[in-house]
């Protein structure tokens, strides 16, 4: 007979009394905690200090240009993975990018990869957060100027460094990569080379996490002042669906626009996000990017992984991409002096406080579906268990109006199916695994079964 019970979620209000209730699992709480935004700051500085790290600038030297950053980023890597117990290993992910857009002659670029390994041998979900070391100005090709890059994006850089800092120190089931990557001004050449190397050798990369531009809280020409709300920039239709006309009819049959699994990250994000870090406002961005731009993530996506980006909630345009100068009154350039190290630490813990509960948490539930036999106003699901070691010790069955951008009920089962008295029509489900200590995998949307 299989046990039913209507649980309270981690976070759920009650409106009557407006309480809520957290429950924090300590040893993530003891790694939130650990995250330094003093740490933070002296990585930020001292990426600043090697003056450009423009993709195409100076790698012989010892301390100015790419090259002298890269190796620095690594080395640092390498005293973090000291302390793993070998668990983690530090590489250069190197790659010849050919000569084409906004690179005038072939160049021989290194992304930094710090792999700590997961415990179970059978898990082989990767999990990875990624800041991009590379930094501009106004001229996309001038790559022998002062070209700070402290928020654009030695901020995201930083947030990489001070997790794989923290979190070398403990054990996952699963894997999870901390990387700066080259070339995302030029082109996202470095990501790219990543994701196209994570589908060739069939990485299992269950979410992929960009930080860019993730130090500012004042707007610009708004004057706003928001030390406390971060983006969560996810798409709708998957990039693999375009030009796959079975994908685009399956996606307006069932009405799934908003439940690809890179939304159902974004959702996961704010829920585990705010139940760790305080004073946070996870910013839900129903779009894949900013308007017309783009970042790190998008590369993981069109090779079919579940990934976001990270941003300030208000950008200040005066340090993106600009010269060092004074006009009018007005500094401009990306100098680490404007960047709020307070601020990065709670995107660092906020990233931290996703990757740890995903990666303790057991796999996600397999082959997930609504049963479709009959017409009835009730909902069934089926789904099977994970296939890796660890066993889930049961399931989250969520729910929300249609409406709603949020899950908004959750039912605990210990089997593997459930039957609601809630129309498919009416509302939208999904699945999720959940263990002993309630971390959760990320939600998985059924697909029509009969």
């Amino acid at each position: 007979m299989k046990k039913l019970l209507l649980i309270i979620p981690v976070f759920f209000i009650f409106q009557a009394s407006a309480q809520t209730i957290i429950k924090q699992d300590a040893a993530i709480k003891q790694m939130v905690d650990e995250v330094s935004a003093k740490n933070i700051e002296a990585n930020i500085r001292k990426l600043v200090s090697f003056k450009s790290r423009h993709t195409l600038s100076d790698t012989t030297s010892k301390t100015e240009g790419s090259g002298a950053a890269r190796n620095w980023i690594k080395a640092e890597m390498e005293k973090y993975a000291a302390e793993s117990q070998g668990r983690m290993t530090v590489q250069f992910d190197t790659f010849t990018q050919p000569k084409g857009e906004r690179v005038d002659k072939p160049v021989h670029l290194k992304n930094i990869l710090a792999t700590l390994k997961g415990t179970d041998p059978n898990d082989t979900r990767v999990y990875i957060v990624s800041g991009h070391y590379d930094s501009r100005i106004n001229d996309v090709m001038n790559a022998n100027s002062v070209e700070p890059g402290a928020n654009d994006d030695a901020s995201g850089s930083a947030v990489s460094m001070e997790l794989a800092r923290v979190m070398s120190r403990w054990s996952f089931p699963s894997t999870i990569i901390f990387m700066c990557v080259v070339g995302e001004e030029q082109g996202l050449y470095g990501s790219t080379n990543v994701a196209k190397r994570a589908k060739a050798e069939k990485w299992n990369v269950d979410a992929m996490l960009n930080n860019d531009i993730v130090g500012n809280t004042h707007g610009m020409e708004n004057d706003l002042k928001d030390n406390r709300s971060v983006r969560v920039f996810s798409e709708g239709v998957p990039s693999t669906a375009a030009g796959d006309e079975r994908a685009i009819r399956s996606l307006i049959a069932l009405g799934g626009e908003n439940d690809s699994p890179s939304r159902e990250l974004a959702r996961y994000v704010k829920e585990t996000a705010e139940r760790y870090v305080d004073q946070l406002d996870v910013k839900l961005i129903y779009r894949r990017d900013r308007f017309l731009r783009g970042g790190d993530h998008v590369p993981f996506l069109q090779q079919g992984f579940t990934a976001v980006r990270f941003t300030e909630m208000n950008e200040d345009f005066h340090r993106q991409h600009q010269d060092i100068r004074t006009e009018k009154g007005v500094d401009y350039g990306d100098l680490p002096d404007f960047v709020d190290f307070n601020y990065v630490q709670k995107v660092a813990r906020m990233n931290l406080s996703v990757l740890a509960n995903l990666a303790f948490a057991a796999a996600e539930p397999q082959n997930v579906g609504v049963v479709t036999s009959d017409l009835t106003n009730e909902t069934t699901l089926k789904w099977e268990a994970p296939k890796a070691s660890k066993k889930p010790t049961g399931y989250y069955v969520l729910m929300r109006e249609t409406t709603s951008p949020f899950w908004e009920k959750k039912f605990y089962v210990e089997g593997t199916g459930l039957t609601l008295n809630y129309s498919k029509d009416n509302y939208f489900f999904a699945v999720q695994s959940v263990d002993e200590k309630g971390h959760e995998s990320l939600p998985v949307y059924p697909k029509p079964i009969r």
